[in-house]
């Protein structure tokens, strides 16, 4: 770490040098300009370096960081006229220093730029404009960039906990389904029923789904109606004949994809709060695709009076919704005549 920063700093004091080396370089050809007295201009460019070096670097490593990017904007407004006033006097100095010293007081031995102030005067605050500028720049950059880190550390975050939120929602989810199940097996256990070996095999179909296809972010719609089909026959065999329902699809593409486990808590939630009318729980549903959208319709005989969304399934199923398909679904509820009814419309991502 010690030898990087060493050789970090040994680069940037050649890079500094070497660019003061080039502005040297462009003082003695500005300077030059229609005299051959090199001597002359060497010595009048050298003389003007530390008063350009240090200008710049008190604007590059004081005032811009220190108030201009830190919005102390009266602070930097009176230091840089602090800055511009001295190295203002310095320069006339180096116009003096040319005269007295390089001249022997002959006017007419100085170099013909070097004696209007104003001309020297431009040389000196080019460099320093133009250094200023690229400071600003790269820090312009260097926060541009950091604030891009931190904007894809702070979603990276999010993401994190919204897919710990839709794992806790999935967590919720399954105990509830696996309870109604099991205990419905437990029953026809009891009653050393024929039909447990066909519950079991269901239920299997349905573990498999449960375990190895919803981790996935989307699997087949034709999967989810699948093992919705083996759900219903599960509860046909535990309602036998007090159980009336109709299951119907509609244009269901064969590549069209739906979160797992999406629809099944819906239907689990009609039988689990769905209520018996002379003596039979009637639930209707369909499925249908249209127009990019999945249409997806469940009623079922209900004495409530007042639609209640409250229970574990719906409650999760909104905020999965919202997790997944934000802004991209519909969700009513209804209870009217003594029938609950979910209307969910999904676009299609």
């Amino acid at each position: 770490m010690l030898r990087k920063f060493i050789l970090n700093k040994i680069i940037q004091l050649l890079l500094h040098s070497f660019f003061w080396c080039a502005v040297l370089f462009f003082y003695t050809y500005f300077f030059g300009f229609d005299t051959n007295d090199f001597s002359y201009v060497l010595s009048f460019s050298l003389f003007l370096m530390p008063i350009t070096i240090a200008t710049t670097y008190i604007s590059i490593y004081k005032l811009i960081p220190d108030y201009l990017l830190k919005k102390r904007y009266k602070l930097f407004v009176l230091y840089s006229a602090y800055t511009l006033i001295i190295s203002t006097y310095l320069i006339v100095v180096s116009v003096f220093y040319g005269l007295v010293y390089l001249s022997h007081f002959k006017h007419s031995n100085m170099a013909p730029i070097s004696r209007n102030l104003v001309f020297v005067a431009i040389a000196v605050y080019l460099v320093v404009i133009v250094v200023s500028a690229f400071k600003l720049l790269k820090m312009n950059l260097k926060h541009t960039e950091k604030t891009k880190k931190l904007e894809t550390k702070i979603l990276e975050t999010q993401l994190k906990l919204k897919e710990q939120e839709l794992n806790y929602l999935k967590m919720q989810i399954h105990p509830h389904f696996l309870f109604n199940t099991l205990n419905t097996m437990y029953g026809f256990a009891l009653k050393k029923a024929n039909e447990t070996p066909e519950m079991i095999l269901k239920l299997s179909n349905l573990l498999d789904y449960l375990l190895y296809q919803v981790d996935k972010p989307f699997v087949l719609l034709t999967s989810e109606i699948n093992h919705i089909k083996d759900y219903i026959e599960l509860e046909k065999m535990r309602f036998n004949k007090t159980l009336n329902i109709n299951f119907i699809t509609n244009n269901i593409s064969e590549d069209l994809k739906i979160a797992p486990m999406l629809l099944i808590p819906f239907i689990e939630n009609s039988f689990k709060h769905g209520t018996l009318k002379n003596g039979v729980l009637s639930i209707k549903i369909s499925v249908s695709c249209k127009d990019k959208k999945i249409y997806f319709y469940i009623e079922n005989t209900n004495k409530e009076t007042e639609v209640s969304t409250k229970g574990i399934g719906l409650e999760n199923m909104q905020k999965r919704l919202d997790l997944l398909y934000k802004d991209n679904y519909s969700l009513t509820f209804d209870n009217i005549n003594e029938i609950f009814k979910v209307n969910l419309v999904l676009n299609i991502i």
